[in-house]
């Protein structure tokens, strides 16, 4: 794919794909423009890194739509003094457009190789303002408050510990639910014990690693 080739799929991607999907806000869409997409997939599926597709990335694992990441990005409000944790790494590009609206980003894979990778393509891009980790966060990562959560991986239920891990105003993107409806829930940090819940879209995710299964009732 030709230098030209890819800028007019970049486009594509977002007039065609994105925008339509109204994520209208101009900060989200100039951060989607200008993260290079295409450095952020395994190489093997480079051609379809504009593609509105779930990517495989390894490990039994998927990179999100480009439309979800649009939305996410959108959904979070994100201002240039948050601090943001985002649970589920993956291919570390929604990680590189989290770094470019906020202060700081946390970012927690429980696959090394996702971590690894990830590293290597944030420093490439000369990204400083976020630090990896490797571990199991599906039940809450550490005793510091955010201003935004992201978890990538669908939940049977959200555990308290997510909204307990906002600070005041704090703001928590999670899907939630069961294949084949599936919820994206934004939560956010009204008081010291109280939140807000808005149903944001219905769409279908991976599980998250670690959490609670949803549970089976055979009759």
């Amino acid at each position: 794919m030709t230098a030209f080739n890819i800028e007019q799929a970049r486009f594509n991607m977002i007039e065609q794909q994105i925008r339509p999907w109204e994520v209208l806000d101009q900060r989200v869409l100039d951060t989607l423009t200008r993260v290079p997409r295409e450095d952020f997939v395994p190489e093997r599926y480079r051609n379809l890194a504009f593609s509105d597709v779930a990517i495989p990335l390894g490990h039994g694992e998927l990179m999100l739509k480009p439309t979800i990441e649009g939305r996410i990005l959108q959904a979070l409000s994100l201002q240039p003094t948050d601090q943001v944790l985002e649970v589920g790494t993956g291919g570390g590009y929604l990680t590189a457009c989290l770094t470019q609206l906020a202060r700081h980003v946390s970012s927690v894979d429980i696959i090394s190789d996702f971590t690894e990778a990830t590293r290597h393509k944030l420093k490439a891009h000369k990204i400083a303002n976020v630090m990896l980790h490797t571990g199991d966060a599906s039940h809450g990562w550490g005793e510091h408050r955010y201003n935004a959560i992201v978890v990538t991986g669908s939940v049977a239920t959200v555990d308290a510990i997510w909204r307990l891990s906002l600070s005041l105003g704090g703001r928590l993107f999670i899907v939630m639910g069961q294949p084949p409806v599936m919820e994206a829930l934004l939560i956010t940090r009204v008081g010291q014990q109280e939140w807000t819940q808005e149903s944001l879209f219905e769409t279908e995710l991976s599980p998250l690693r670690g959490a609670a299964p949803v549970k089976v009732f055979e009759f």
